[in-house]
């Protein structure tokens, strides 16, 4: 005598439980891209566009400041680094200002001024590169060339939710 168990599900069931499997991935996906898109959406909606931002003060209107991560530290809790690339064009500067935590930049286009205070005037061409300490203040940030674009990269390493950028008052 041999008994025979069905050990098969039905189309239609496996059809429902294909369709849940597919269903679920979306849901889980769509999850984790909502969060991944806040957290960007933060990261640049708390991002300071005076850095070098276009106005009346920047001797450009042709100067950008365009974001490209933003992501917490999770080795150092309340740490964020958060990486911009900053276009200026010909003639373009930064009024003198001062970063929260520190920064790191590096030339990949053209030729850069740059001054901290108490130091000297430099300028810093493609592939050089040029630190800041916190609170230091920057009193020139500037495009060395009157006709030509310039452009660095910054990497801030800053306290979460600070303002990375603040202005200088004459």
């Amino acid at each position: 005598m041999s008994i025979a168990l069905e050990m098969t599900t039905p189309i239609a069931d496996r059809a429902r439980l294909g369709l849940l499997l597919v269903l679920s991935v979306a849901l889980a996906c769509a999850v984790v891209s909502a969060k991944a898109w806040h957290t960007k959406m933060d990261a640049i909606s708390e991002f300071p566009l005076p850095l070098c931002a276009a106005d009346a003060s920047s001797g450009s209107s042709l100067n950008k400041v365009e974001l490209i991560s933003s992501h917490a530290l999770p080795d150092i809790p309340g740490k964020r680094v958060t990486i911009v690339r900053v276009t200026y064009g010909p003639g373009g500067f930064t009024p003198p200002h001062r970063h929260a935590g520190t920064v790191t930049a590096y030339i990949t286009k053209g030729r850069i001024r740059s001054q901290l205070k108490g130091g000297p005037v430099e300028i810093f061409e493609v592939g050089q590169s040029f630190f800041e300490p916190p609170g230091a203040t920057h009193l020139v940030s500037a495009n060395a060339s009157n006709t030509e674009w310039a452009e660095l990269i910054a990497v801030f390493v800053a306290d979460e939710g600070a303002q990375l950028t603040t202005l200088i008052e004459p």
